[in-house]
């Protein structure tokens, strides 16, 4: 069963795509195709009847199905959740009644389905068809359904009558794909309205709820916003999922949960009572929800004993401008409440550990994330940057180093470095640039690490947290508070390297 998983890996691993993101026509033809795979499948009737909630948006679409199955799984009910992206094992995206599958299990459904015979969709198509059949197989109650990129063109899509569907804050990502205007990104994530289903959505910026609103009356949708959580509603508890930011995640989950009790005659509570008293289901759901990666705070214990607990990550997978300002202000207030607690007199120091991809523009990130953090008062050392471990391994694999002989290309972190030091400098008053100074490692003698007067280029992610971890060790009265974030898929390989 062992080889079996992983030959069932090796397969899932043969379906990355090598670019990372397709052109407008090749994706268009592998959303037509996904209907072809439904068929094949036999999956047309089982999605059908599945009874889910399909959520898309740019920021906490997974934050709002982790709280919405929470929900429902604390009223008693078969629950299945697809969220993306995976951070370490890629069971992770399939979760059943809050948790994840046994391996056994999953290797079985992946051998399953890689060995049929026909042309392969992608990995994303591929694990949104397993979802389907999982979810069919284990005959959910409920299917809770995250959108990959977008709406209208997104594998998921392939869901014609949902119960209920959710559009989370809107912004400015990947627009390379869905559009440069907030209109344009808006009329992608209302692909996913049906005809005569409601919908809901949170306070979005005019042009965008324009939009939305257009589509829905095309649609003859019953759209409706949803209010944020008042917090006193939870009884003195706090949200399972950290950040102020998060409230409004939870008023969207708490409307969307209600409706589709609603609508599948399990309740007869009025969505709008909600404001006023919270059901226990709802309290406990929204209080015990869970998801890695998101305002999480982890203190790395691979230090000496006289360091324990100087080095605490702060991971947020924050990559859009609207959501680092978010993350910013997450840490801030997160590094603050830490001040208080702590007892010791150890200085505190804030670094940042940053990557994105390079369709992203450093440009209207770091100014977001510099400006927020400056104003509650906490300002970065330095900046790490840093290439991902998870672009050169396979799926499934929970390894902290690259295969053998693969060479690393870090020029978009060199990148990210020369923009981080002109906003800096600019910010000081003092705009001329300094060079670089590319040097052997002292940490590895055939890696190089360069290293500019508020920043650093790592050669690979391993080496920043050995710097990091002999700096505390090295300065035993220092703590360092590290906010990483940029990339969901950096806050996978930094799990894979932190002690707990």
């Amino acid at each position: 069963m062992a080889q079996a998983y992983d030959e069932a890996m090796d397969a899932l691993s043969s379906l990355i795509t090598k670019k990372s993101r397709s052109s407008k026509p090749v994706a268009d033809q592998r959303f037509d195709r996904m209907f072809d795979y439904v068929k094949i499948l036999d999956l047309e009737e089982p999605i059908n009847q599945m009874k889910i909630i399909h959520v898309a948006g740019t920021k906490g679409k997974g934050s709002t199905c982790v709280f919405t199955e929470a929900i429902l799984r604390n009223y008693g009910f078969h629950t299945g959740l697809f969220t993306s992206p995976h951070l370490i094992d890629v069971r992770e995206r399939f979760r059943l009644n809050g948790g994840h599958m046994h391996r056994k299990v999953f290797g079985i459904f992946l051998v399953a389905k890689c060995s049929d015979d026909m042309p392969m969709p992608t990995l994303f198509h591929f694990l949104s068809l397993l979802a389907f059949k999982i979810f069919a197989t284990e005959l959910v109650d409920v299917a809770i359904i995250e959108v990959g990129l977008g709406g209208q063109r997104d594998a998921t899509n392939v869901i014609q009558s949902p119960v209920v569907c959710g559009i989370t804050p809107l912004g400015y990502d990947h627009t390379e794909i869905l559009g440069n205007t907030l209109e344009e990104i808006a009329g992608q994530k209302a692909g996913i309205f049906k005809k005569g289903v409601p919908a809901f959505t949170v306070s979005q910026p005019p042009e965008a709820m324009q939009v939305l609103e257009q589509k829905a009356s095309q649609l003859d949708v019953c759209l409706q916003v949803a209010n944020q959580l008042d917090g006193n509603l939870l009884n003195g508890l706090h949200l399972g999922l950290a950040g102020e930011h998060q409230y409004v995640n939870a008023g969207l989950a708490i409307m969307l949960s209600s409706t589709w009790l609603q609508r599948t005659g399990h309740s007869k509570v009025n969505p709008v009572d909600l404001t006023s008293r919270l059901p226990e289901p709802y309290i406990k759901g929204l209080t015990t929800a869970s998801l890695q990666g998101r305002a999480q705070i982890i203190a790395d214990r691979a230090c000496d004993n006289q360091s324990q607990g100087d080095l605490v990550f702060y991971l947020d997978g924050a990559h859009s401008p609207e959501s680092m300002e978010v993350c910013a202000n997450w840490f801030s207030l997160a590094v603050k409440e830490d001040r208080e607690r702590e007892s010791c007199l150890k200085d505190s120091s804030q670094i940042l550990l940053f990557n994105c991809m390079s369709v992203r523009d450093p440009h209207l990130l770091f100014p977001r994330l510099l400006d927020t953090c400056a104003c509650q008062g906490i300002n970065f050392k330095k900046a790490l940057f840093v290439p991902n471990m998870s672009l050169y391994t396979k799926v499934g694999s929970s390894s902290s180093s690259l295969p053998i002989g693969v060479e690393v290309d870090y020029s978009w972190q060199r990148t990210l470095q020369t923009v981080w030091e002109d906003i800096i400098r600019n910010k000081r008053g003092n705009p001329k640039k300094l060079d670089p100074v590319s040097s052997v490692g002292e940490y590895d003698n055939d890696t190089s690490v360069i290293s500019c007067e508020n920043s650093m280029v790592f050669s690979s992610l391993p080496l920043a947290i050995k710097w990091l971890r002999e700096t505390v060790e090295q300065n035993k009265s220092i703590r360092l508070q590290v906010l990483v974030t940029g990339s969901l898929h950096l806050i996978g390989d930094v799990l894979k390297l932190v002690k707990t």
